[in-house]
């Protein structure tokens, strides 16, 4: 169950989305990631897609400041982003939202940082999850 604004549950089925979007990268990006662009692009083009309200969506950043990927290679970096959505849409929306997240995020990385990034998407379903909406 979700209860929005007066506490009222309402069953998660008839609510449009709840996107939770995770943002893991290599803290040498700092500079060349534009991080809120990518937030708002992503939100605003996903929206239709996965039929959410835009203020459904709430994306949250964590620069990595140690990751080894490869033999450890200096020159490596990585951004991971975990992209969480109520269950029930058709497989093929999801294979849609990878690929859309992922060209946002390449978008949104500024090239000649001489380094290697990994860019990686992981689309999953929340089955339980539970949300209120306060406004005070």
């Amino acid at each position: 169950m979700i209860t929005v604004g007066d506490g009222a549950p309402q069953p998660a089925s008839i609510i449009s989305g709840m996107p939770q979007i995770t943002v893991e990268y290599s803290a040498a990006l700092a500079e060349a990631f534009d991080r809120r662009g990518f937030a708002l692009a992503l939100h605003s083009a996903a929206a239709g897609l996965i039929g959410s309200a835009l203020p459904d969506f709430k994306t949250r950043f964590y620069p990595i400041a140690e990751a080894v990927i490869g033999s450890g290679a200096a020159t490596e970096a990585m951004i991971h982003v975990d992209l969480a959505i109520l269950p029930g849409r058709d497989p093929a929306v999801k294979t849609r939202l990878g690929d859309l997240t992922l060209a946002t995020l390449c978008d949104h990385i500024r090239p000649g940082t001489g380094l290697t990034t990994q860019v990686t998407v992981e689309v999953r379903d929340i089955e339980n999850y539970h949300k209120r909406v306060l406004r005070r």
